[in-house]
């Protein structure tokens, strides 16, 4: 929605020349006296931008010589000086007086209209609508006849009513000369943009002639093609062409369609991988192209009359090459590409400016709001915390918690996001602990978070204490004193090789009987291996599981493993679902736009694959429910 509330002195200039009175040259023949004088000093003030110095002088001017030739342009100017200084009422009492006291001036119909303004600015649309049509009553030049019906226009358009708001900007558009017509359709584009079909019909059965209709047709064509809808603004310009074929905007609908059409000249099946197959990054990049390989040939071996095709680029792992790859990709014309893996902002912001589709697979922060040709597929680590802390809160009821972290990047992102949501869901953080990534020891981590790490003075260590004095402070001689595990579960951001490590040591100082979580890096059968009696039970999320009962992950990992003699991992299987989907995608027949194609990705809800249900959100941010994850005996299981 544009910001109608805001526009005041937009609103001042734009259409309004009258919003300046009409100037009043005294003439020659009439002796210049006092007050033609002190009226002449206050518009030379206000023609330097020196409102409140010329609003003072108009002022005396009034005080003096209330019956003046030049009292109704004074209070005009006056009036139009409070509108520049948003003083509206006061302004409105300025234009009330000119009306009332000189009814026959040829101000008269001027402050009507800046009264409307004055209450347009003040957000009441409703008072501009109801005096507007009033006004529309009366006998008014062509002039004004124009800026009531684009104000119209703007405050139907303000409160929502788009359909009357086209009405009116229609007629303003007939009575207007350019350069006012580029910006009445400037105007229009945002509320025509929210017209459906049958609303446009609706528009056409009010407007009762038929050169206002044709202009109607035209300007929402342009519209449509402003926001780029294409489909609709090839179908309205061209049922506008058949409808109205004298009609002089003729040449101007045609040349946009051939314009539009232009834009549909790409290979409509061909989709472009962008993936690391060299390089630093190359094992991911190759295991994505297997996923995305494999899902081809299952989508044409599914649909014998649809036909998909790949174009794959190496970005070697190199930025510059990243970007390089997508031009080469738009100039063989793909539908859309996925990928990159890990250098995937610059070749986003080229995919952005080039205009081609893009999903990503990347857990880059903010990737998505590179534009809105930029989506994601992958899992995140706000995903993973959110699928964690709700399970703990409403499956499990847990509510007090912990975390031991190393304190790097990964570590650090984790625990944010994690403390952020216990608060949120109302629990409580009573402990927090980092360590070094570099450590192998955590001992002094743990006991800092379970009350057993104390600095105990040299002196005191000299000291003997009596049998009750070792029972008060909980140690003695021979006893070491009892960890403090105040909460119901502990979650530890970090490699499975770390976590071996960690989680015997939480056993060793008696943090037992709590529930363990981690992040999707736990999903491996190291961590079980190091620490395998000890991590029974543990928690975590993942974007895949090969394990699961679900049909189509069986099937997508009973074939895959029947053509590669391997199991598919997290990265095979979103390449995997992120073509099938765009397979899908590029073979509907009402996609004939790249713009289209961002639309409708934008509206798929709960795409099941095999990555579980996905959906992109308006900003092409993925929306996946992740598989929950648990550790029994020497395999994992996925929590129902």
């Amino acid at each position: 929605m544009m910001p109608y509330k805001n526009i005041i002195i937009c609103i001042i200039s734009f259409f309004l020349s009258s919003c300046t009175p009409k100037h009043i040259v005294p003439t020659p023949l009439v002796q210049i006296d006092q007050g033609r004088a002190l009226f002449l000093k206050a518009e030379k003030l206000f023609e330097k931008n020196a409102y409140n110095p010329a609003l003072s002088s108009y002022q005396e001017y009034l005080s003096l010589f209330s019956n003046e030739l030049f009292v109704p342009a004074a209070l005009m100017k006056i009036g139009a000086i409070h509108m520049i200084l948003g003083n509206h009422f006061e302004a409105r009492a300025s234009f009330n007086r000119l009306i009332n006291t000189f009814p026959k001036s040829l101000f008269a119909v001027d402050a009507r209209i800046e009264i409307l303004f004055t209450y347009f600015n003040e957000g009441d649309y409703t008072t501009v609508i109801l005096e507007a049509q009033q006004l529309l009553q009366k006998q008014i030049d062509k002039n004004n006849l124009l800026k009531v019906y684009v104000l119209l226009g703007d405050a139907y358009a303000a409160s929502d009513l788009f359909i009357k708001s086209i009405y009116y900007y229609s007629r303003a558009y007939i009575y207007s000369s350019e350069p006012n017509r580029k910006i009445i359709i400037d105007k229009l584009k945002e509320p025509a943009a929210n017209l459906n079909t049958n609303e446009i019909q609706s528009c056409l059965n009010i407007i009762d002639d038929k050169l206002s209709q044709g202009y109607f047709l035209y300007l929402i064509g342009i519209s449509k093609a402003w926001y780029e809808r294409y489909e609709e603004a090839l179908f309205i310009l061209s049922e506008f062409i058949e409808d109205f074929p004298q009609h002089k905007s003729i040449t101007k609908a045609k040349m946009l369609i051939r314009e539009i059409e232009s834009k549909s000249n790409y290979k409509h099946t061909t989709i472009g991988c962008l993936l690391p197959l060299t390089g630093s990054y190359k094992t991911y990049g190759n295991k994505a192209l297997m996923g995305i390989e494999f899902a081809l040939h299952q989508f044409l071996s599914q649909h014998a009359n649809m036909s998909a095709d790949l174009i794959v680029k190496d970005t070697e792992s190199d930025n510059n090459r990243a970007v390089e790859a997508v031009r080469e990709l738009y100039k063989e014309k793909v539908a859309a590409i996925i990928g990159p893996v890990f250098t995937s902002r610059a070749a986003a912001l080229e995919a952005q400016r080039l205009g081609i589709p893009i999903i990503t697979i990347t857990q880059q922060i903010g990737i998505a709001d590179t534009g809105k040709y930029v989506f994601r597929n992958f899992f995140t680590p706000e995903m993973q915390i959110k699928t964690i802390v709700s399970y703990a809160f409403e499956e499990l009821g847990l509510e007090r918690f912990a975390i031991l972290y190393p304190d790097d990047n990964y570590g650090n992102t984790f625990m944010d996001l994690f403390w952020d949501e216990i608060v949120a869901y109302g629990g409580k953080l009573v402990g927090i602990e980092s360590y070094r990534p570099d450590q192998t020891d955590f001992a002094d981590s743990i006991k800092k978070l379970v009350g057993l790490y104390h600095v105990v003075p040299e002196y005191l260590e000299q000291e003997t204490f009596s049998d009750k004095e070792d029972e008060d402070v909980g140690y003695g001689k021979d006893r070491e004193p009892e960890a403090i595990v105040d909460f119901d579960a502990i979650f530890i951001p970090d490699d499975p090789k770390r976590v071996g490590l960690i989680i015997p040591q939480l056993a060793y100082y008696d943090v037992n009987n709590i529930y363990l979580f981690g992040t999707n890096l736990w999903h491996s059968s190291e961590l079980i291996k190091m620490a395998r009696q000890y991590v029974q039970g543990a928690i975590m999320p993942d974007v895949f599981f090969a394990g699961s009962t679900l049909k189509q992950v069986k099937n997508f990992v009973s074939s895959y493993e029947n053509m590669f003699q391997e199991k598919p991992g997290f990265i095979e299987a979103v390449a995997y679902d992120t073509a099938m989907i765009l397979c899908d995608m590029v073979n509907r027949p009402d996609i004939s736009f790249r713009t289209t194609l961002i639309s409708e990705l934008g509206r798929l809800k709960e795409y099941n694959g095999v990555t579980g249900l996905t959906s992109f959100d308006s900003n092409g941010e993925v929306d996946k429910k992740l598989y929950l994850l648990k550790i029994h005996g020497t395999n994992f299981k996925e929590v129902e």
